[in-house]
């Protein structure tokens, strides 16, 4: 480009961070700053707070929030302490995120609350996840999130009565979850699935194609973690549903009929489970094929076993 802004060099810092590159994003923006000479506003400051929740660097984010108004005159909003509580939640650091809640100027808004839950949910701390569930009620009483991922970690500590009470209450008040589903293109056509779908003309070719890869997963030591599955049923039915979610349907059909190659690439409206992200390793090894994944949350590139998300999203 022959004119470089705050605009273009945060754009590429988003972009990295988004990738999976938060070492590059963060040298992009001391490149932007030093170099360049010119001054971060606002949104860069969310854009490399961001890379450094993507990538657990709580100190070095630490460091970037407090020089916003130290050395930059930039007073955080919410969306920079809201990236604050991704940042030490994500890192599994609730308490300290608790911390830094109670001494925040002002309450955290609903996306504040919403991401300290579903970091609660991840590593399971029911304490503060039934604090920020609550606050998160208060504040959108008819947001479903807050039922949802507060079942899910009851769910995950067996607590099936808890989990019926909350779901009867979403009932009660006409709240329903989004269903989870994943597509992908294949000759300028869209093809659409759900967990256990069998609408598809090829769903014998897709069935058939995840038990061989199972197979060979499972020979290379894949162990299904059905934590994942919020369903109060055997463990052999949960590992057979976490077998059939929509992205692996998805991955399936493009192993199927993408050519070699060519990526796959897989977008998934909800948030891609920690089986699933395992089991997508497993499975790019297998095939020597690349899989781009798109969840609600960042992209996730396998190739040879790894994704480019470190295992950290």
């Amino acid at each position: 480009m022959r004119h470089r802004n705050v605009v273009s060099w945060t754009a590429m810092l988003v972009g990295y961070g988004q990738n999976g590159f938060s070492e590059e994003a963060i040298k992009i923006f001391s490149d932007m700053m030093l170099a360049q000479g010119l001054r971060p506003d606002s949104v860069t400051f969310i854009g490399v707070l961001s890379a450094c929740s993507r990538a657990g660097l709580v100190e070095r984010g630490y460091r970037y929030f407090e020089s916003m108004s130290r050395d930059h005159g930039i007073l955080p909003i919410h969306d920079h302490y809201t990236c604050m509580i991704d940042l030490l939640s994500r890192a599994g650091r609730i308490k300290e995120a608790q911390d830094f809640i109670h001494k925040m100027p002002f309450p955290p808004d609903a996306v504040g609350w919403a991401t300290l839950l579903s970091s609660c949910r991840v590593h399971s701390n029911l304490e503060v996840g039934k604090w920020a569930a609550e606050s998160l009620l208060d504040l959108e009483p008819t947001n479903p999130a807050g039922y949802i991922l507060l079942s899910s970690i009851y769910a995950a500590k067996g607590k099936w009565n808890t989990v019926a009470q909350l779901r009867r209450g979403m009932r009660e008040k006409g709240l329903r979850k989004d269903p989870g589903c994943s597509w992908i293109k294949f000759k300028n056509k869209l093809y659409i699935f759900s967990a256990d779908d069998f609408s598809s003309p090829f769903y014998d070719q897709i069935y058939a194609e995840l038990e061989k890869l199972n197979e060979k997963m499972i020979q290379m030591g894949y162990v299904p973690d059905a934590s994942s599955v919020l369903h109060d049923v055997e463990e052999l039915e949960k590992i057979k549903m976490l077998g059939h979610h929509s992205e692996r349907l998805a991955i399936a059909f493009g192993l199927i009929f993408i050519p070699r190659h060519c990526p796959i690439r897989v977008v998934k409206n909800l948030r891609v489970c920690r089986d699933c992200h395992n089991a997508t390793k497993y499975i790019s090894k297998i095939t020597q094929r690349e899989i781009l994944v798109r969840d609600a949350v960042r992209f996730h590139l396998f190739k040879d076993g790894a994704c480019s998300c470190g295992d950290f999203w």
